[in-house]
């Protein structure tokens, strides 16, 4: 059987490179993976001289820049010719690495995967999902922030390589899709949801229809596909309506009298669990879909644990053959979207600017 190797961008994320460092020797630990750590090679050593860990497991590639939150794609694209997700990429094109993992400048990353590997063929444009957490499992979101303005072929897109996502790296039968709109009823929706939701309506796939946004945590689905700008939005509000949550009853703690805090006490377990589940760090990140390779991008702020599990995901990618099922899920449906016509404003923006 072959070795799977991932590769880390050790540069990428707000915690960086402490934090991806010693998640990575998390994983080389836990998961049992190879792993090449990917930037400049003193700093990372000086990273790992505190760290217990096997030399035979953990690697460093060598460069000498990084891509910042601050660069635009473009400019590292053009001018950051060793930065390390470009090396870390190269190594995944070259078939050195099996994966590659980033808690990074995610456009930077999507755009050089783009660049450096190319899209699967007939891919329009990748999509990035988000797990979100649920009562009993979690739920896909797709796309949540790589396509701000999309054609019904490309959410259709979506939701063909987000199924097999859902069935190859979830280990779901038969998933749910869901097409996220402002009610159930076939007739809700702007035009561009329409003509996606008849388009998803001739696949022979498990389209249930429209849902709406409080079904975003409902578990009703696996997968809900919605355009960029929208699923970025709902990705932010999650995010900082957990965070909110999570002062409030810190601070309705501190206020309450004794018998609330003994209550507080006996209910710990339970509010421990409930903290799991929203915890962005317990899903580590999630494969760019629609390029040639496995790229999981990871939260910004990503700790240890986070960069562990993205590193998971990443291998889970890589033994499930997730490129390939996905291009073969874009072949086999290719005639249901090909005819669709571009959307009207994308029409219009192309006369515009192309």
């Amino acid at each position: 059987m072959e070795t799977i190797k991932i590769a880390v961008d050790a540069m990428g994320g707000d915690q960086a490179p402490g934090a991806v460092v010693k998640g990575a020797v998390l994983a080389a630990r836990e998961l049992k993976v190879p792993i090449t750590l990917v930037g400049n090679q003193e700093v990372i050593s000086r990273e790992l001289a505190g760290l217990t860990y096997d030399p035979d497991r953990i690697g460093i590639t060598h460069c000498t820049e990084a891509a910042t939150m601050a660069d635009s794609p473009i400019d590292v694209i053009r001018r950051k010719k060793d930065a390390s997700i470009r090396i870390a990429l190269e190594l995944l094109k070259k078939g050195e690495v099996q994966g590659v993992v980033s808690a990074g400048n995610s456009g930077a990353t999507m755009a050089l995967a783009v660049v450096v590997l190319g899209k699967l063929t007939g891919v329009e444009r990748p999509a990035l999902g988000a797990i979100l957490p649920g009562p009993h499992q979690p739920t896909l979101l797709i796309d949540v922030g790589a396509n701000v303005d999309c054609t019904a072929s490309q959410l259709i897109q979506f939701a063909i390589m987000a199924e097999s996502m859902a069935r190859y790296i979830m280990k779901r039968d038969n998933p749910r899709i869901g097409l996220l709109s402002i009610g159930e009823e076939a007739s809700k929706g702007n035009e561009l949801v329409r003509e996606t939701a008849a388009g998803l309506r001739k696949i022979p796939f498990n389209f249930i229809g429209n849902v709406e946004g409080r079904d975003l945590f409902s578990g009703k689905v696996d997968v809900i596909v919605c355009d960029g700008f929208v699923g970025n939005v709902c990705l932010k509000l999650s995010e900082g309506l957990a965070e909110a949550l999570g002062l409030m009853l810190k601070d309705e703690i501190v206020k309450a009298g004794i018998t609330s805090k003994l209550g507080y006490l006996l209910m710990k377990p339970a509010l421990s669990g409930f903290s799991k589940k929203v915890d962005y760090a317990e899903y580590g990140g999630v494969p760019l879909l629609g390029v040639n390779g496995i790229v999981v991008i990871s939260h910004g702020a990503s700790g240890p644990k986070a960069v562990m599990n993205a590193i998971r995901v990443a291998r889970r990618g890589a033994q499930n053959g997730i490129t390939d099922r996905v291009s073969e899920s874009l072949a086999r449906y290719d005639s249901y979207y090909r005819k669709l016509k571009p959307h009207r404003f994308w029409d219009s923006f192309i006369r515009k600017n192309v």
